[in-house]
């Protein structure tokens, strides 16, 4: 009777601890922190290489490149800014680009788009036959060693875990997208939603830049440049032709200034307050101002010796402008102004 007791015990002991031990091992199967397994380090390597993805996130030219990091990517724009103007730019939001290698590192997976950051010789370029004390590239001439790609890296705390390619492509969300379908709808998800609206519905918007009016109206059938009243630079784009409706785009630098609409029924409608703020990579690039000279920079005049065109900082000579009140050709007669003139009015 003892025994049967104590087997019973026994049996229901066991019992009770078969569910918990079933939950430590699949909570151990699904723990984050397992290491990935060489077999698993193959797999998301030919998963990933060879894939065409729109970009997120302006790709500066070097081994720099983006890096991502529990959800952050670095580094900073301002940081990508300088990088883009001393190295060039890999892609910029909206371009399609492919991984052309993918290397799984102890704490990271780096990825090369287009080419990577150096450009990679053949077996055979290294080779060279001859005769006579001369010797020629069995590869032909030598090729540029010019690269035009750069690197992406995923970094991990203390190891790479063990992931699926679908897992790895999810944690790349803020760089790479693998779901658009078309360049123009990869561009779209990187902008402001008022920006998307604007895009879709045809609409230019005061501090748009010259990629998202291509956008959202396409390449200006006419173009001009000139100066305002200020005497600054612009270029406007034109598009539409009387008596239809006009619209007259302004540029100064990167970003649209100004925005004229003539409108069939003869209104004028004119906007120049800034209408969305971006603050890209590349705008800060392109609205950088030149460094100002020291008021003692070095010159090579002797001391003494006065410029040869003291007018201006152009070696064109003072006569060669013309006099004041002369009318040059931006002027418009009767007081028309010029990009009326270039759209037909």
């Amino acid at each position: 009777m003892n025994r049967l007791r104590l087997s019973l015990f026994a049996a229901a002991a066991l019992l009770l601890a078969l569910p918990v031990s079933a939950d430590d091992t699949k909570s151990q199967a699904n723990s984050p922190s397992d290491k990935m397994t060489p077999r698993t380090r193959l797999e998301v390597m030919r998963d990933l290489t060879a894939e065409r993805v729109y970009v997120r996130h302006p790709f500066p030219m070097g081994d720099r490149g983006l890096q991502i990091k529990n959800g952050v990517v670095t580094p900073s724009d301002q940081q990508i800014a300088s990088l883009i103007a001393e190295h060039g730019l890999a892609a910029k939001p909206g371009d399609r680009v492919i991984i052309t290698n993918v290397l799984v590192k102890e704490k990271s997976i780096v990825m090369e788009i287009n080419g990577g950051p150096k450009k990679h010789e053949k077996w055979y370029q290294h080779v060279s036959v001859g005769a006579g004390g001369s010797t020629t590239p069995l590869g032909g001439a030598p090729k540029s060693l010019e690269a035009k790609g750069s690197l992406l890296t995923l970094e991990f705390d203390k190891y790479v875990p063990e992931l699926t390619g679908e897992q790895v492509r999810g944690l790349l969300a803020p760089v790479f997208d693998f779901k658009a379908l078309t360049e123009a709808e990869a561009y779209e998800k990187t902008l402001p939603p008022k920006v998307q609206d604007a895009i879709k519905n045809h609409k230019v918007l005061v501090g748009m830049d010259r990629e998202m009016v291509v956008y959202a109206k396409g390449r200006p059938p006419k173009k001009i440049r000139d100066r305002d009243d200020s005497g600054a630079d612009y270029e406007e784009w034109i598009y539409g032709n009387p008596p239809e409706e006009v619209q007259f785009v302004r540029f100064q630098g990167e970003l649209v200034t100004r925005l004229e609409i003539m409108t069939v029924d003869g209104q004028k409608i004119v906007r120049t307050e800034k209408e969305v703020d971006l603050k890209s990579a590349e705008t800060e690039v392109a609205d950088k101002k030149p460094e100002q000279k020291p008021a003692n920079a070095p010159t090579l005049r002797r001391p003494g010796e006065q410029p040869e065109y003291p007018q201006g900082t152009s070696n064109v000579p003072p006569s060669a402008y013309p006099p004041p009140g002369t009318t040059t050709p931006t002027d418009s007669p009767g007081g028309m102004p010029p990009h009326w003139r270039a759209a037909g009015l």
